[in-house]
């Protein structure tokens, strides 16, 4: 993993381990077109793909498909836009490199607004535990409800609680958390993408196999219909706040782009990599999404793979799952260890003659390796992981809690803070026409995002009091 260096201040641990290695000067950085795409795909296609059938039922044929093509063009300009402001003055020869999205704001934006994208970008680091510890419970339920209804019927009163299967996920967690950083964790990585593949692959399987098997399309133009025209709009939202979610990488685009190898410039690499990945993401998001919509029509499912349209083949809906399960358990922890780094930082500096804070003991256990032990990681980490499970616990809501992530870090983290460190670094003047334009264009998105955040909430708040 790249470690900071004089552009970003310490502000945050890269979220990428470095495709190259390291030699006595430094870094040989040897990531090229290819393996940035293939970060950015494994990074972004994840569970957010098993919504997008139900966001379509709620938007129709014509809105749904056309809001996916949206988000992937307001992706694609604002990655566009990031990818120019990875070295600094200029975007090809800057002597400076902006190695990290806290470290390219606090470079271009001042301290003040470092502490603001690091505090959103955390609780976004946060939000995606908390989202991964309710999916995971309920991909284990839905394997059990399966082997249910396989041997009951499809009408037996199979029916689990979740509360359990989301402890059983955090005990797990609290396991892979004591792994020390990034550097020992590539395998964890490669397990969690191939699983992603696996399960998204099964997906877009049963639901064209479904549709055939129907022999028509179903769906409508206007999407499901609702009883007042305010629960259309309630519902409009939160979709839109879904799609949200299974787009925008900004907070990794900086680290991905820093494993890059030069010539050519990391800029120009970095543009033609997320166009394929946006390409290809957006290729599979439509075609889950539409033949999921097409198979169920207005009963498509939140959760595609746990929704239960698919009844059949059992085993097949079990061993989707269960690669859902495997992973979120590396999905967690790639999303988890910034934070576990930034405390360690943190207390390091603060207490550096602490035992405590510092210190590092070997336990061991008979027929294992010795095992190494810092005091304050299993603390914290203890209790981070503990706080997700409770948070989990109290809103169990797979949809609404994605619609939340998605709307409140849309704006600031993939479209405020790269739009204004693009217009700093490269000296857009004020009331010029491309400073209108890209400033229209952030305001736009704010009040989209700002929609679909209402909309969330009120669907988290309904559901919690329901």
């Amino acid at each position: 993993m790249a470690l900071g260096e004089g552009g970003d201040h310490g502000a945050a641990a890269p979220l990428i381990a470095d495709s190259g290695k390291h030699a006595a000067g430094g870094i040989v950085r040897s990531g090229s077109m290819w393996t940035a795409a293939a970060h950015v795909i494994t990074a972004v296609i994840g569970s957010g793909v098993l919504s997008l059938a139900w966001s379509i039922a709620q938007l129709g044929w014509v809105a749904g498909p056309a809001a996916m093509l949206v988000f992937a063009g307001v992706t694609a300009l604002q990655s566009t836009l990031f990818a120019d402001c990875y070295r600094s003055p200029d975007p090809e020869h800057g002597p400076h490199r902006n190695r990290t999205y806290a470290g390219a704001v606090d470079r271009n934006l001042g301290s003040s607004s470092s502490w603001v994208c690091m505090l959103l970008q955390h609780t976004a680091l946060f939000g995606y535990g908390i989202t991964y510890t309710i999916t995971a419970s309920i991909s284990g339920r839905a394997i059990l409800k399966a082997n249910c209804y396989h041997e009951h019927g499809h009408d037996a009163p199979c029916s689990y609680g979740g509360s359990y299967y989301m402890l059983v996920f955090g005990a797990a967690q609290l396991l892979l958390s004591f792994i020390p950083d990034f550097h020992d964790m590539a395998w964890l990585s490669v397990v969690a993408a191939v699983m992603s593949f696996s399960y998204a692959f099964i997906g877009l399987g049963l639901g064209l196999a479904t549709t055939i098997t129907n022999g028509t399309i179903k769906g409508s133009i206007t999407g499901v219909p609702m009883r007042t025209p305010v629960q259309k709009i309630w519902r409009v939202s939160q979709a839109i706040g879904d799609i949200a979610f299974a787009y925008p990488y900004s907070l990794i685009l900086l680290e991905i782009q820093d494993t890059l190898k030069s010539p050519p410039a990391e800029n120009k690499t970095m543009k033609r990599a997320s166009m394929i990945s946006i390409l290809v993401t957006t290729f599979f998001y439509l075609c889950c999404g539409c033949f999921g919509y097409a198979a169920f029509g207005s009963d498509a499912p939140g959760n595609l793979l746990t929704g239960f349209g698919f009844y059949e083949p059992y085993w097949l809906i079990d061993f989707a799952n269960a690669c859902i399960i495997l992973h979120l358990l590396g999905g967690y922890q790639v999303y988890s260890q910034p934070i576990f780094q930034l405390a360690d930082r943190f207390f390091a500096e603060r207490f550096p003659d602490s035992g405590f804070v510092n210190d590092v003991h070997t336990v061991r256990v008979p027929c294992l390796p010795p095992w190494r032990v810092n005091l304050l990681r299993v603390c914290f980490r203890t209790l981070y992981v503990a706080s997700t499970t409770a948070v989990a616990v109290a809103f169990p809501y797979f949809n609404e809690v994605l619609a939340l992530l998605g709307a409140l870090n849309f704006w600031p983290l993939a479209i405020y803070f790269p739009v204004e460190v693009y217009i700093i670094q490269r000296n857009v003047p004020r009331w010029s026409a491309r400073w209108v334009v890209l400033q229209t264009f952030s305001v736009v998105c704010l009040l989209v995002s700002a929609f679909a955040l209402v909309g969330s909430i009120e669907g988290l708040v309904t559901q919690k009091l329901g």
